[in-house]
């Protein structure tokens, strides 16, 4: 077990380090470049070649790049183009928001999707099944900001059940501890923030969860159909095991391998989806710094330090991923 952690952990890194000197590069060929951003309309050839000279620019590109991973491993990621301030602040004030979003949105995919996989599996060609498969082709085909817009206009216009945007109501007190607003709540004992912030978290992150509770559906839908053809299954079932230890023990945790793989999957794919949804409900996280900086002129910094991050993020959810098989499969322990 310890030689798979270390293994994906040097794997994490080699993926890491290609991937800054891929974006590195890209961000020094992209037409204009960080020194037209700088400049903007005062670029002339003289302010080019000294701001050129003074952040290092005229040097071999490794050499750029061997003193960018430096201030990288130190935290340092430059200042931001637009705002001036640091980049590591500027992403710190939008991550939690995202986090937030995006974990809650995974809590309803999964508790929604395993159970309806489950049962829509259990009951093949029935009533439930075709439900469940018609919805989640419903929920896969609908583009998110469409489906956003259409719940903003039906719960928070018409019928007036939740926010129409923000984190929080205007006046709510809530003392900021950690950028995770209900986390905030909680920690200050601050519960009239808590419940509002949740309030403000249900529509987007329904939103947001729509296609990774369609895929997870459909996966474990399927995944449970070829455990409940095999042998053991109708071993246990013949020996009169209790329904409860059947579908836990014999049925739920063979068939979660390629779930957990899927649920892994779809949490990266929630910080893209995030874009969306966050514009849509003005949310103010990752999503809408990223649109921020690629509109309002060209914040390389911001976006270099925001694509690294999502390769973290998304390589580190897949680490985990990797190591919970051991735990769901004791065969992998053992290969």
């Amino acid at each position: 077990m310890l030689r798979v952690i270390v293994r994906r952990l040097l794997q994490l890194a080699v993926t890491l380090i290609a991937l800054s000197a891929l974006i590195f590069i890209w961000l020094r060929n992209l037409p204009g470049g960080p020194i037209e951003a700088l400049l903007g309309e005062r670029a002339t050839p003289e302010r080019r070649a000294l701001l050129t000279k003074a952040l290092g620019y005229d040097q071999p590109i490794l050499v750029q790049y061997g003193k960018f991973m430096q201030r990288v491993l130190t935290g340092d990621f430059g200042n931001s183009i637009r705002t001036g301030d640091p980049v590591a602040e500027v992403i710190g004030r939008a991550f939690p928001a995202t986090i937030e979003l995006a974990l809650v949105a995974m809590i309803i995919a999964v508790g929604l999707g395993v159970p309806l996989g489950y049962l829509a599996a259990r009951h093949r060609g029935r009533l439930l099944d075709n439900l469940s498969i018609a919805g989640t082709l419903l929920g896969i085909s609908i583009p998110i900001f469409f489906l956003g817009y259409l719940l903003k206009d039906v719960f928070t216009q018409n019928i007036h059940w939740f926010p129409p945007s923000g984190r929080l109501s205007t006046g709510v007190d809530n003392t900021e501890v950690t950028g995770f607003f209900v986390l905030d709540g909680l920690l200050t004992r601050e519960f009239d923030a808590t419940a509002d912030a949740l309030w403000h978290l249900i529509l987007p992150a329904f939103t947001l969860a729509t296609i990774p509770l369609a895929v997870i559906v459909r996966i474990t839908r399927a995944s449970v159909l070829d455990v409940l053809n095999e042998d053991y299954v109708r071993t246990a079932e013949a020996k009169g095991l209790r329904h409860r230890v059947i579908r836990g023990r014999h049925i739920l945790r063979n068939a979660l391998l390629p779930v957990v793989t899927t649920i892994g999957l779809q949490t990266g794919a929630l910080l893209s989806g995030a874009v969306l949804t966050e514009k849509v409900y003005n949310w103010g996280g990752l999503g809408t710094l990223i649109t921020d900086s690629i509109s309002g002129g060209r914040d390389y910094p911001v976006l270099q330090a925001l694509i690294l991050l999502a390769a973290l993020v998304f390589v580190v959810v897949n680490l985990l991923v990797d190591l919970s098989y051991a735990f769901i499969d004791p065969r992998v322990r053992v290969r």
